[in-house]
């Protein structure tokens, strides 16, 4: 059955052709080859049909006579917003020649990037596609070229797919932009992974007939596959271990895909039953999900004939959130429902995605013509998150390094002005006790308590030292006393 194409997806292929005839890629292909890779990529990840139609036109702005004016009045506001997003991204690069400069640190580049970004995560996504496609082709572009855009790519935009939790996308864009990066350290990894899975092939199919005997035996539904470490995740994972294979363990992985959570915990049961799990290897990240939102079952274990593998456990919904993240999610599906979603606007985000809101907060203050901190600002936006807990079981998303007083102004000023004390996991602490993964926060109050300028020594997030600040400031107003009540003290004496 032929699958039916949007009359509105179909009209905009027409009118980028129109516009990008005549114009042609440095691969020698005709233009608008670009535009409709960009659509199928996001086709793929399942995106609404407002994305789609800007995708196919996302170029058309920059590079031809078409106007915003004429997408708004043919496709609609939403569509004539995305393209702009796109556009301001693409025109953050005008000017810039030297490759170390070409990188977030770049003032004006950023700034684009986060007014962009502030309104609507797709226009990223957007983003992403167009420069996955030019990785796909990047082989026609001069050396320099190639190594600012993979460069790039690795600092800017791979990490960026890693925090949407777009995992495919991000060991593909990862490993393309590696190659062109260090093509001799890359080459030299490739091998040494298919050297490797070469010989635990015979392995892994005694491995897999023995789970999947044992899983029908328990009559749980499952898919059984091998899972491929790509180059440059390789290339990072030994730098952390100083270049030492010995203490590689997920080169050999099995991923195990089932119907429900409970059948994921009974598989790691069966697994277990198997074969030796090796102590402190068993990661649950389906109780405690990773800082994008990732969930699955991690367990390493030793088979009979002293082999190493890993594998990982999770339900198919799991699955595809891991493999596409905020793109294709069940989550971002619903939005396409709601109001809204139809004006461009993304609401209750997960708290995996809360990052997204400072960003809104950033472009609002930029669009104001105000003063942004941006090397925090990367920070913020690049760093490792960690999930923390309030008694009630509410989770709080939080920098990697943050102290109980920004957890204190997360929740709200009012608690964070008042602290006079605070417990971590049911045992009092102080406020310079860094918080770590899972741990569940109580704050102390009274309303007795007034802040201290000492306490911005006990601040990690830019969040928590603006409201600290505020009210400070407020404090040292409402104690000085009026020029004029000060004219009257100096007459009397």
């Amino acid at each position: 059955m032929k699958e039916t194409v949007s009359p509105r997806i179909e009209q905009a292929v027409k009118l980028a052709k129109e516009a990008h005839e005549g114009q042609f890629r440095k691969t020698g292909e005709p233009y608008i080859v670009h535009p409709l890779a960009v659509k199928k990529i996001l086709e793929e990840w399942h995106m609404d049909e407002d994305t789609i139609i800007a995708g196919i036109l996302h170029d058309t702005v920059e590079d031809t006579k078409l106007t915003l004016d004429d997408i708004r009045k043919e496709f609609g506001e939403s569509v004539s917003f995305l393209v702009d997003g796109v556009t301001k991204i693409s025109t953050a690069r005008t000017g810039m020649r030297d490759i170390d400069t070409y990188l977030p640190e770049t003032k004006d580049n950023f700034l684009r990037l986060m007014i962009a970004l502030g309104d609507d995560i797709r226009v990223l996504i957007i983003k992403l596609a167009d420069r996955l496609h030019n990785l796909r082709t990047l082989s026609a572009l001069p050396p320099d070229k190639q190594r600012k855009i993979a460069k790039e790519t690795l600092e800017v935009f791979a990490p960026l797919a890693d925090r949407l939790n777009m995992g495919r996308l991000r060991v593909e864009m990862s490993d393309l932009a590696f190659k062109y990066v260090d093509k001799k350290r890359f080459d030299y990894l490739k091998d040494l992974i298919e050297k490797h899975n070469k010989s635990a092939e015979k392995t892994l199919k005694k491995i897999e007939q023995e789970v999947g005997e044992a899983l029908k035996k328990e009559k749980i539904k499952f898919s059984l596959s091998g899972r491929v470490k790509s180059a440059y995740s390789l290339h990072k994972k030994l730098a952390k271990h100083n270049q030492n294979m010995g203490e590689i363990y997920d080169l050999t992985a099995l991923r195990v895909i089932v119907d429900d959570i409970t059948d994921c915990y009974l598989t790691l049961g069966v697994v277990h039953a198997l074969y030796t799990p090796m102590g402190g290897r068993i990661k649950d990240y389906i109780a405690m999900p990773k800082q994008n939102g990732y969930q699955s079952l991690h367990t390493t274990v030793i088979t009979k004939d002293k082999k190493v593998v890993e594998f990982q456990i999770r339900t198919k919904e799991m699955h595809e959130f891991a493999e596409h993240g905020l793109a294709a999610s069940f989550y971002y599906n619903e939005q396409k429902v709601t109001e809204n979603y139809k004006k461009g606007k993304i609401e209750h985000l997960p708290t995996n995605l809360l990052w997204i809101t400072e960003l809104q907060m950033t472009a609002a203050k930029l669009r104001e013509g105000k003063k942004v901190d941006l090397k925090k600002l990367k920070l913020n936006l690049f760093a490792d998150k960690i999930f923390v807990y309030t008694p009630k079981g509410d989770i709080i998303d939080l920098p990697d390094g943050a102290l109980p007083l920004d957890f204190a102004y997360r929740l709200h000023s009012e608690i964070g002005d008042h602290v006079i004390g605070v417990k971590i996991n049911g045992k009092m602490s102080n406020l310079n006790k860094k918080l770590e993964q899972g741990d569940i926060v109580e704050i102390l109050t009274s309303k007795n308590q007034t802040p201290k300028s000492s306490w911005l020594e006990k601040i990690f997030t830019s969040h928590a030292r603006q409201k600290l600040n505020r009210t400070l400031n407020n404090a040292r107003s409402n104690r000085q006393p009026s020029s004029r009540s000060r004219r009257k003290k100096d007459k009397k004496k």
